[in-house]
Formats: C-alpha cells, structure tokens, sequence
C-alpha cells in the first residue's frame, strides 16, 4: 500500500452557544473544521482533522511511502522541515498527517485504532469543558447539565479575570453536579492570561475558598521557572502542554518540577501524544489530551497507562462526520469501526453556505493587549481587541 495524494475539505461544527475564554471569544458559535483525506493505490482513504496550512510543505515526504510506518513517517516530516522548523501551522501540518496515517493503519488491519495501539478498555475517562468563557451564569449551567445527565463528575471552567465571578460560577457548577449525584473535581484554565505573580495572588485568594483539582496555562506555556513558582505557591496540581509544538518543548517544563498533568492538543497527532506521554510516565507524571471535534486522541488515550482524563468541549459532532463513539458515565465510550471511526459525507460538506472561523481579530487565538499586564489594574470582563488597534495611529 503506498500513499498516491491527499484532497482538503472544511466543514464547521455549530455549538449552540458562544464560545471562548479570556483571551476572546467566538459570538456566533460556529467554527470551522478543517479535514484531510490520505489516499493510497489501496483504495483507503485515512482521515485527518485540524490542519489548514502548511500540508504542502511536508506532504512530499510522504509521497509514495507506505502508510503503515506511521513513526518512521512521523520523524521524516519533521526531518523535512529540519531547516525551517516545525513549529506553528507545520506541527499541525504534520499533526493532521499523522492522524490520517494511524486511521490507514488501524483501517488495513481491520481493527480500531484503539485495539491496534493495544488498549485494554474502550472507556475513556473524560471531563466536562465547553469553552464557557462568554456565558452567562444561566448558559453555563444549561451547558453543564448536558454535561452532568451524561454521568460527568469532573469540569472546566475558563476564568482568569473576575475572582467573584469564577468563585460564583464554581460553586453554581459544583451544586449543580451535587444535584446529579456527583462530588465534582473543578479544574480552572486561565489560558496563559497571567503574570507569574498575577497567577499566585488570584489562585491564593481563590484557593481561601474553593479547591481546585488544576489551574492550566496560568502563564506563557514556555515559562518554565513561572510555572514552577506558582506550582510551589498554591495546592492545585498546574497543567500545561497543549500549544507545545514539539517533544523538545517539555523537556524544560518537567525539568524544572513545573508541571503536574502534561496535556498536548488534539491537533497535534497520535504520535505526539504517545510520545509526550511516554516522556510524562518517566517522571510519574499524569496526561490529558485537551478537546478537539470527534476526540481523536481518545482511542491513543486509552492506550497509555498515565492518562487520567480527555477533555470533551461538546457534546455533538461537525457537519458531515460520523464518530463511531458516545458518551456515558462521564466517559468516552469508543466503537468497533476500523481506524478512528470517522465516517466523511463529502455531500453534507460540499453543500454547507456558512461561512466560519474561530472569530479572526477577537477569537480567543488572539492575544489581548493586556493579558499578563494587570498587576496595577483589575479587570473584570474583557475580549481581546481587534488587531486594528495594535497598529500605529495614522499621521
């Protein structure tokens, strides 16, 4: 079986909600989903999700090999790009690759992906997120009973910026979920809005009332020493990982002590999370994928003997992909269809008229101007600004 070419696709997954966090948000609450499709002389066709930019340049290094030697394929990318590097759109380039490249390989041995990596269980265990940054008290808890009816015992929330609003909006959740039957593990995510002793004083205070299971990206994902500081100075464990693009870029999170739960992003590829996860596991450390559509890392997920939690962002799928999973008891419950069991409706797709995007200058992948800049001026609400205004004045 060799690889003959790839063809992209975009569908759009529609939340229901708005969606984002501290750093901006998405109003409309629809998104879009980039695919790739890997064809081979075998007539399979492996599916990848979440790359955009980028497939050209490390597509000839696939070109003609056989799909089946997925890490030997994983490292040539990354030797392609040795000059130029492989960080930024490329390591999702390589990601979106690599996924499709595990679903041919699962698919020509006619086994799930989960089986093939040698899981023992199809049950992921999961926990409840929603991207809930711009709801109301009333929207996120509407959003976390979906959540709760489906046994979860376990939520994020976005926060960072209003210490009253996120100790209300933990404990409405954390009754909700009592209501349900749980005793919720509450996990806040700050996404890197912080200074370091931005990130000390709001978790010191918060921490006077609540318990925490994890703050996440409290500072710059690279800040090695900052993520070690605050891990000494408060009691919740401090996760981080998830926009590292690369191995090497944990190496000084976990040499310095800075980090408790390794996470990786979804987008990121198989590879890569079975190695971060093995690099975890060496120092006793606990992996969680961060959420993306159709959970694709799930099925590696269950394969590794550190994982403790998936997140899960939705309860529902894109436009046009079937997911041969469901949820229950606060899990990911994965089928028996060979490979990722994404099934593509090329039709649905190619009949869609929206237009989507993760919101272009004041979505949550834009930096505010401020972020880790508060220390002299509390701020209660706020989106990131439009890109506009970081440009000069004009004469």
């Amino acid at each position: 079986m060799r690889i003959t070419g790839y063809r992209t696709l975009t569908t759009l997954h529609r939340w229901g909600r708005p969606i984002g966090d501290v750093n901006g948000h998405v109003a409309a609450g629809v998104t879009a989903v980039p695919i790739v499709l890997v064809e081979t002389d075998a007539g399979l066709t492996g599916v990848g999700l979440g790359a955009r930019d980028g497939l050209d340049t490390v597509f000839p290094a696939l070109l003609g090999e056989d799909p089946r030697a997925v890490t030997a394929l994983y490292d040539r990318m990354l030797a392609a790009v040795f000059k130029a590097g492989h960080a930024g759109s490329v390591f999702g380039a390589i990601g979106a690759f690599d996924m499709a490249l595990w679903d041919l390989k699962a698919k020509a041995a006619e086994q799930p992906l989960w089986r093939m990596l040698g899981a023992r269980d199809r049950v992921v265990p999961a926990y409840a997120s929603g991207l809930d940054g711009p709801l109301d008290d009333d929207e996120l808890l509407r959003l976390q009973a979906s959540f709760a009816e489906r046994g979860f015992g376990a939520v994020k929330l976005k926060g960072g910026l209003d210490l009253e609003g996120d100790l209300r909006r933990i404990r409405l959740v954390r009754d909700l979920y009592a209501d349900a039957g749980a005793t919720p593990r509450v996990m806040l995510d700050a996404n890197e809005s912080w200074s370091r002793k931005e990130a000390i004083s709001y978790l010191q205070r918060l921490e006077e009332q609540v318990d925490l299971a994890w703050i996440e990206e409290p500072v710059r994902r690279w800040d090695a020493d900052g993520h070690a500081m605050i891990s000494r100075a408060v009691r919740a464990a401090v996760a981080t990982g998830e926009n590292l693009t690369g191995l090497e870029q944990f190496r000084p999170l976990i040499q310095a002590n800075a980090v408790d739960v390794v996470q990786t992003g979804s987008v990121w590829g198989v590879t890569h999370f079975l190695r971060v996860a093995a690099l975890a596991q060496t120092f006793d450390l606990l992996v969680s994928p961060v959420g993306y559509n159709a959970n694709p890392l799930a099925h590696a997920a269950a394969a590794v003997p550190n994982h403790v939690a998936t997140e899960v962002q939705d309860l529902g799928f894109p436009v046009g992909i079937a997911v041969d999973q469901e949820y229950a008891d606060g899990a990911i419950i994965l089928g028996d269809q060979p490979g990722l069991g994404l099934g593509v409706d090329e039709a649905a797709i190619a009949a869609l008229a929206e237009s989507a995007d993760w919101g272009e200058d004041k979505g949550p992948h834009v930096r505010p101007i401020s972020a880790g800049r508060r220390l002299l001026a509390p701020v209660t609400h706020e989106f990131a600004p439009a890109l506009t205004s970081l440009a000069p004045p004009s004469a």
